[in-house]
């Protein structure tokens, strides 16, 4: 299988590098960077100390020309400009990029009817598996237990909550038949007055060089529920967006995600 990998410098980028160098059913192809970015012309594999054999490079086309699949862990606009090509090529696109608008994700649904995606906020097979832990505690917990979402990233991270957070509490709304837009509050401060029960709170904290961390906080009278996925590296994400490429084999079109992938639907 012949990966193609998106912002190939940054810290995803290179911990698919990684993954893909361990391998043995995958190989990189094409190592992608925007125009102007210091690692044009570097070996993709330079920085972590495994050569890889691929250059850098901001050929797009080019790269995607030569790949099955590209991986895409980048920004919404840049994910979305991949997406068209990969549209043209029919190059099938895992996407763990986060902070797309209604629109974006309009625009991933549409090109999902010529190509296959897998689009999941987090790839992370753990993660998922917190999804479906949540729903089914959700079910059980749904009177007298008051939901709270923490989540923790690093100083980097651009949009809050994660998307991972704000998937968590779809699951959860779900579960409990409600509708996260209106029940979410994203931040509390001054007198709020007394907590609505409905209400699921989310809780953000950036800082230093935290990877992902994510609770969901069911506090009931007299006890504590918490299910809670911590990240130690970004290692569980590549792989798991490697098991995304392997599973779109075959496939000619679709809109799937890591709940598909992992037969949890």
């Amino acid at each position: 299988m012949r990966i193609a990998i998106a912002g190939t410098s940054g810290r995803m980028g290179l911990a698919l590098v990684e993954a893909l160098a361990k391998s043995a059913d995958a190989r990189l192809t094409a190592a992608l960077e925007q125009q102007g970015n210091a690692c044009l012309g570097r070996d993709a594999g330079e920085l972590i100390g495994v050569p890889s054999g691929v250059r850098i490079s901001a050929d797009i086309e080019g790269g995607l020309a030569q790949a099955d699949c590209l991986i895409d862990f980048t920004r919404p606009a840049g994910t979305l400009n991949h997406l068209e090509i990969c549209r043209r090529l029919g190059v099938s696109l895992v996407i763990g990029t986060t902070g797309f608008d209604t629109e974006g994700k309009l625009l991933i649904q549409d090109a999902a009817r010529d190509i296959p995606i897998v689009f999941a906020p987090n790839m992370a097979v753990g993660v998922n598996l917190v999804f479906r832990l949540l729903d089914v505690a959700a079910r059980a917990l749904s009177d007298g237990y008051d939901v709270e979402i923490i989540e923790a990233h690093h100083r980097h991270k651009v949009d809050a909550p994660s998307g991972t957070a704000l998937r968590m509490g779809e699951v959860v709304a779900a579960a409990l038949g409600r509708d996260l837009a209106e029940c979410a509050v994203y931040g509390r401060e001054g007198h709020t007055g007394e907590r609505p029960a409905p209400q699921i709170g989310f809780a953000t904290v950036r800082g230093g060089d935290i990877v992902g961390d994510h609770t969901v906080l069911f506090a009931g009278t007299g006890e504590r529920i918490e299910i809670t996925h911590k990240a130690a590296s970004r290692m569980p994400y590549a792989l798991g967006a490697l098991r995304a490429a392997r599973y779109m084999q075959g496939k000619t079109r679709g809109l799937f995600d890591m709940q598909d992938v992992l037969g949890l639907r």
